[in-house]
């Protein structure tokens, strides 16, 4: 089953960032988009998981065109079949970590999986205040939120970039699983290239083209 598809994407700020750039994820398949810094990767992924609009071409979730939706049913989809993991946390740095995973719990319906946190070695620290924890542990406590959600996509932007190496493929592993287990799909920036190498199809965003490298 076709989760999304992106068709001849551009995109341009002051210079044309990229252009003609068509991309597809089936469920249960990871893709992981490798560049160098200021290549376009996270303004790619921007688009890909409908928080900008391409200046060409179109992006379909679930076989639906985002174009032809109104406000309402893309809210829906964003809320509840999305999963953001960017390189800013974007916690609630007001709350403990459990409160921001149970505002996410409630929202979606889901509940706080206690297995999950151990494997992220947050549930020490989950009565701590966001502010009161490390970049890794923020990190970590994002990652236990998006997937607290149970989302059909996830968007992941380096979101092995604050941990250490032996956590980072402990990470890795949980998204793995995690896709395997719902039959879910992930779209993945990273610098990592040992990482990339974990998804199933790696592309390069190189001279304003996608390129697949295996």
């Amino acid at each position: 089953m076709n989760l999304l598809s992106a068709k001849n994407l551009s995109h341009s700020f002051d210079y044309e960032l990229f252009s003609d750039i068509s991309l597809d994820l089936n469920k249960g398949e990871s893709v992981a988009i490798i560049g160098i810094s200021g290549s376009g990767k996270s303004t790619l992924l921007h688009i890909l998981s409908t928080l900008l609009k391409p200046d060409s071409g179109e992006v379909s979730l679930f076989g639906e065109d985002i174009s032809g939706m109104n406000k309402k049913r893309l809210s829906r989809i964003k809320r509840d079949e999305l999963g953001l993991v960017f390189q800013s946390h974007y916690l609630f740095k007001g709350f403990s970590s459990l409160e921001n995973l149970e505002i996410a719990a409630i929202l979606s319906k889901q509940d706080i999986d206690e297995n999950l946190l151990k494997r992220l070695k947050i549930d020490k620290v989950i009565h701590q205040k966001v502010t009161e924890l490390s970049g890794g542990q923020q990190q970590r406590v994002s990652i236990a939120r998006v997937l607290t959600k149970q989302p059909r996509i996830l968007f992941v932007d380096e979101p092995t970039g604050n941990l250490d190496k032996v956590t980072a493929n402990e990470v890795m592993d949980i998204f793995f699983e995690y896709i395997d287990r719902n039959e879910a799909g992930m779209v993945m920036v990273t610098h990592d290239e040992e990482i990339a190498h974990r998804c199933n199809n790696i592309y390069k965003l190189i001279d304003k083209k996608l390129v697949k490298v295996s």
